[in-house]
């Protein structure tokens, strides 16, 4: 008797995006799945109305299903999913009184705090370096911090962080620039130690 194995196939971003738009149900619960937790935890660095974070991202994700007819052919579809919750939760900072007012969508400040688990570190000397890391970083200007998040975090490239922060290229190169150097500038240690290990801030 043979056993039949189902297997998932793991499909591009371009290509779900492309099948949700044609209404293909299961490529638009396979985007949500793969980038819910993502964009959900991007949007706690706005704001800790945890709830109404996730309010945003489903309405994200709403607005997509419903309006998909209208949706450009070609996206970079994690940075569109990233832009898309950023300006939700801008404007409902504008309007609602539970956020900290906010004007415009570069207004809105970014929380998130990078970490390292110090038992991931087991050298002493190392995991006290990494703790003065860890502050330079939080102390960068918001926006400088936002590009670091989107670079090491979420593993996005110069366009796609360009088109989250709805910057040209260059601005978001710039940004990233200015970020290490002022680490660099602070911190007399070797900067590798912050690249390499920026895959496990948390």
């Amino acid at each position: 008797m043979k056993t039949q194995f189902k297997r998932t196939i793991q499909l591009d971003d371009l290509t779900l995006w492309s099948n949700l738009k044609l209404g293909d149900e299961k490529a638009f619960s396979q985007l949500f799945e793969k980038y819910y937790s993502h964009l959900v935890q991007y949007g706690n660095s706005f704001s800790p109305h945890q709830d109404k974070v996730q309010d945003c991202v489903q309405d994200v994700f709403t607005d997509i299903w419903i309006y998909r007819n209208t949706l450009n052919d070609s996206v970079l579809v994690k940075a569109y999913l990233f832009a898309s919750v950023r300006k939700r939760i801008s404007r409902l900072q504008e309007r609602d009184p539970i956020f900290s007012k906010s004007a415009t969508v570069d207004a809105i400040e970014f929380l998130f705090d990078f970490s390292i688990e110090h038992q991931l570190i087991a050298d002493e000397t190392t995991a006290s370096k990494v703790s003065n890391l860890n502050k330079l970083v939080n102390d960068l200007p918001a926006r400088q911090k936002e590009a670091l998040y989107l670079r090491y975090h979420e593993g996005l490239g110069v366009e796609e962080i360009a088109d989250t922060l709805e910057v040209n290229y260059q601005s978001a190169s710039n940004l990233l620039y200015r970020a290490v150097l002022n680490i660099r500038k602070e911190w007399k240690q070797n900067i590798m130690l912050f690249l390499l290990l920026s895959t496990i801030f948390i």
